[in-house]
């Protein structure tokens, strides 16, 4: 009687392999279909919850997290950020609530605001205390805090920024009349919120130090 060996790789061996293949493929197709992920279970009932949704957030909790965003950006003062609340339409309840919290808790400081405001537009941009108050209404800080931040700037300190600006303007305007050039250093130094007396007073010692003859200065300038 002949033994039959069999051998790796044999029919019987092949056989028994596609099938467990066929077995696995079914039961990973079987997964695929029946949908194991939370989204495969929610896209095939319409009906069905979603796994991503959240409870509608509060009024409350949408004025913070405007705020907050808001506030992340540059400061702001309780003005700002409560047009910014109305404009997204949170109720007026809602949004003085978590603005008083947020000055309880120092993130709205219309004060350290207006102080911040008064040192950087004017070392930056040598803007007058006029110019400074002006902008400072513009972002609803109360005219008490506002008079106090400009107030820190005294006449002498704004009388030589001036002086600076018209120091650097000078070298533009060599080779215009003299005229012109009074005009415009002059209207330089009034947009930027400077009183006439004051501006023309350093716009002619600046000129009179550059060699204009004061006479002739006199005759376009008022004395000041």
């Amino acid at each position: 009687m002949t033994r039959r060996t069999e051998w790796p790789g044999s029919e019987d061996d092949t056989s028994s392999a596609a099938g467990d293949a066929e077995n696995r493929n079914g039961r990973r197709g079987r997964r695929k279909k029946g949908g194991g992920s939370a989204l495969a279970f929610s896209g095939g009932d319409p009906d069905a919850p979603k796994a991503t949704t959240e409870p509608p957030r509060t009024p409350e909790e949408q004025a913070r997290a405007i705020c907050l965003r808001l506030l992340t950006g540059s400061p702001r003062t309780r003005k700002q950020l409560g047009d910014a609340l109305h404009q997204r339409g949170i109720p007026e309840e809602a949004a003085e609530e978590v603005l008083s919290r947020f000055e309880d808790v120092g993130l709205i400081d219309d004060a350290a605001f207006a102080d911040a405001w008064v040192e950087s537009r004017h070392h930056g941009r040598g803007l007058a205390r006029r110019a400074l108050a002006r902008e400072l209404r513009t972002k609803g800080v109360d005219s008490a805090v506002i008079d106090e931040a400009v107030g820190r700037l005294d006449s002498e300190q704004e009388e030589s920024t001036a002086r600076a600006l018209v120091d650097r303007k000078l070298r533009t305007t060599r080779g215009l009349d003299r005229e012109k050039r009074l005009r415009r250093l002059a209207g330089m130094l009034a947009r930027k919120g400077y009183p006439e007396g004051l501006a023309l007073r350093v716009v002619r010692r600046a000129l009179e130090e550059e060699g204009e003859d004061p006479e002739l200065l006199d005759q376009h300038l008022p004395d000041v």
